[in-house]
């Protein structure tokens, strides 16, 4: 068995030991491990530490995560030859690159921007991110991998190759617009750290269900899997079960029986924006998992639900546009942002909104 395929899997059951020091993120798409050094701790190179406390990680892979300032200590982004001291609190961002089975596809990709570190794409519709359970085929990451000119599995590349195309971020199947993806290991390490440490901006365009109350507001509350249903996901109020999750929404445009709201991210957690909004009580137009795709407000007049349901055949998924997002390129010591126009489906939703909201008005 290879190294790599050795270490990814030595990786994958950590995940399910779900060691204390490890914290996941973005959905599960990188590890975060925190290190006390004991009392009695003799100097020691951090990456001597750490390989001896993480044995799956290589050396190179140390190397590589500190030159991306994925390894600090007591809070600082360290050099690889810092010597751990007693009490010293060694921090590191591991990021999953794809597993090595994946196969490269020929998909259409609507790219924004690239260059030998990063990827910047306007995802469509109905595109799954990763390969998964059900989604083996014709994920953004396999076609990246083809755009890349990988023709096969990241297995068929050679060990020293540069081509490792990977996610730090992600968008559900049915959402749009600007995702970020790394080329390469150590822009990999670096964004992962980036959206870790929370100093990217995210921007989403939604509609949601009903008129919502506040011009403005933030929405706190843990996000964890519903008990209930495996593929779901919900508020904890109480903090005992799931992530802290943060989202702040505005208000751009109201339609009585809808709203149009701009929804910035402090988080990143599965379905954060869905389940948010759906706890707030105004659950995403469209949204088939939450019960977006029923009539949840209006009135109950016969022409109006002929009226919302024409609304939903336009948009049979959930009414969601990541608009914005703006990152530290991994090398070039530039601040990048990037935007995209809402879809078809979703301007001619809110044309049709906007038509009754002016009829009704």
């Amino acid at each position: 068995m290879s190294e790599e395929r050795q270490t990814h899997e030595a990786e994958e059951n950590l995940i399910e030991e779900k060691m204390p020091f490890q914290e996941a993120s973005e959905g599960d798409l990188f590890a975060h491990y925190e290190l006390v050094a004991t009392g009695g701790q003799r100097l020691l190179r951090v990456d001597k530490f750490l390989s001896n406390l993480l044995p799956f990680v290589t050396r190179s892979r140390l190397k590589k995560a500190s030159d991306a300032g994925a390894i600090s200590v007591n809070g600082k982004a360290v050099k690889i030859s810092y010597k751990v001291k007693p009490h010293d609190k060694v921090q590191l961002m591991l990021p999953y690159p794809p597993p090595p089975e994946i196969e490269a596809e020929e998909i259409p990709l609507d790219i924004r921007y690239e260059d030998e570190d990063v990827i910047v794409i306007n995802k469509a519709a109905n595109v799954v991110c990763h390969p998964a359970i059900g989604h083996r085929h014709h994920t953004l990451i396999q076609g990246i991998m083809w755009h890349q000119g990988v023709r096969g599995s990241i297995r068929d590349l050679a060990v020293d190759s540069v081509v490792r195309p990977g996610l730090v971020h992600r968008l559900d199947k049915d959402t749009t617009g600007i995702l970020v993806v790394a080329k390469n290991e150590f822009a990999l390490s670096n964004l992962s750290q980036q959206f870790f440490n929370r100093t990217t901006s995210r921007t989403y365009y939604a509609v949601v269900w009903g008129d919502v109350t506040e011009d403005k507001g933030t929405i706190v509350g843990h996000i964890g899997r519903s008990t209930r249903d495996r593929k779901l996901f919900r508020v904890y109020e109480d903090g005992t079960y799931g992530k802290h999750a943060v989202t702040h929404y505005e208000v751009l445009e109201r339609f009585g029986v809808a709203t149009l709201v701009q929804l910035k991210l402090e988080t990143g957690r599965t379905h954060q924006i869905r389940v948010h909004m759906k706890y707030l009580g105004h659950t995403l137009f469209g949204d088939v998992f939450y019960g977006g795709d029923k009539v949840l407000a209006g009135p109950p007049t016969r022409k109006y639900k002929q009226f919302a349901q024409n609304c939903l055949k336009l948009m049979p998924r959930q009414a969601l546009h990541a608009k914005s997002l703006a990152f530290d390129h991994p090398t070039k010591n530039e601040r990048l942002t990037f935007e995209s126009d809402l879809p078809e489906d979703m301007e001619a939703l809110i044309a049709k909104l906007r038509h009754w909201a002016e009829y009704v008005g």
